[in-house]
């Protein structure tokens, strides 16, 4: 009998990190394990976390738009934001979110579109925890065709007058800030507005089986009226929401790793302390059949999601190339958990092992920031010259 490894031992992939990477990822496993993992099977059970409270644990430990450069932001690699996003989403796939959406989407929009003012006036302060944001793009009747956005904004002397809602927005419920995307006269722009501006309401959406360590809401916006800084300046057209949704989807190709990974390290771990028919089940050959298929897959994506940073940290990665990586380690992912569930049997539904609450979350992770269904058609534009949208 020889001693078992760890599944992305098996490849010996740390060896494809360097010290400060392998440090970095040490940390956040270490935080994680002291201020995550012993609550959040209970936050899933009661759906309710403390985002404030997480926020700045984070802040403190400088993982809130890690990757962006100012503003007391860390300026870390796009791998070691990664890692971080694997060991996040390795806990909880709704505490990752908290920090995706914070970063790469709230403060990545600000810090890429808006203007030294609104920088200063926020960034600081989110990098921290002690402010958090939102970004508001999905609509109740529009989800994967944003171009077709109902909210509006027009001009009002000096100002602008918002009007319509948003839907399914991560941390709205509570947010200081929510970054919304609406249509002008001039095409979609977007808007840095304090959420307890008159006219802002933000309502919790309960009862979901799926994400429900995250506070979700829908944003209604009833003629909010805004001074004209309230703009992002350099933010003209439909391309500058969808470079926010490209760096958040970097994220979620790390992330959907980690999930994956602690349903596989908890499937083994059972399998070999399970007994039926006088042996551990881990001594089956179609369980070791079902363990080898995942750790490959696990390897797999996770090649595919290095490259990828190392890809970005040259300054060289194109949208698809998020695309073919959210696709395929989502997809393989969700099917990693449902296939450890079954090899934990009866158990595998229990709130006492992660499994099933890592496959209900991955449900969201598969559909938020582009179904796969979208990313196909990403990826098959690309390879045919034809767009198949619509």
């Amino acid at each position: 009998m020889t001693s078992p490894v760890l599944p992305l031992d098996l490849l010996d992939l740390d060896s494809l990190l360097t010290d400060e990477e392998l440090q970095i990822r040490a940390v956040v496993r270490r935080l994680v394990d002291d201020k995550v993992r012993p609550h959040v099977a209970g936050w899933y059970e009661t759906g309710h976390a403390p985002v404030r409270e997480l926020a700045r644990d984070f802040g403190a430990l400088g993982l809130l738009g890690m990757h962006l450069e100012g503003y007391g932001c860390a300026g870390s690699s796009a791998v070691a934001y990664g890692l971080a996003c694997l060991e996040l989403e390795a806990a909880d796939s709704g505490v990752r979110s908290l920090v995706s959406v914070q970063g790469s989407l709230a403060m990545f929009a600000i810090w890429k579109y808006g203007s030294e003012e609104q920088k200063q006036r926020w960034l600081p302060g989110m990098a921290k925890g002690e402010l958090i944001g939102c970004f508001g793009l999905t609509e109740p009747d529009h989800g994967s065709d944003p171009a077709n956005m109902s909210t509006r904004a027009r001009r009002d002397g000096d100002g602008w007058v918002l009007h319509g809602g948003k839907m399914w927005i991560t941390n709205a419920p509570v947010a200081d800030v929510a970054v919304v995307w609406a249509r002008t006269d001039e095409g979609v722009r977007g808007f840095a507005v304090p959420m307890d501006t008159p006219g802002v309401t933000a309502k919790e959406i309960t009862g979901k089986l799926s994400l429900r360590a995250s506070a979700t809401g829908e944003i209604v916006l009833d003629e909010v009226r805004l001074p004209a800084d309230a703009i992002l300046p350099d933010a003209q057209g439909l391309k500058a929401p969808l470079s926010c949704l490209t760096e958040a989807r970097y994220g979620i190709v790390w992330g959907a790793l980690g999930a994956a990974r602690d349903c596989l390290h908890t499937a083994i771990a059972y399998a070999g302390t399970r007994t039926q028919f006088g042996k551990p089940i881990a001594g089956f050959q179609l369980t070791q059949a079902k363990l080898a298929d995942m750790a490959l897959e696990l390897q797999k994506g996770f090649l595919l999601a290095l490259h990828l940073g190392r890809t970005a940290d040259r300054g060289a990665l194109r949208p698809e190339m998020v695309s073919a990586g959210k696709l395929n380690n989502v997809r393989e992912a969700i099917a990693i958990a449902r296939q450890c569930r079954t090899i934990l049997g009866a158990n595998g539904v229990s709130g006492e092992y992660p499994v099933l609450r890592h496959a209900n979350n991955l449900e969201s992770v598969l559909t938020y920031e582009g179904t796969s269904e979208i990313h196909q058609l990403v990826l098959g534009q690309r390879l045919t010259g034809i767009a198949a949208f619509g």
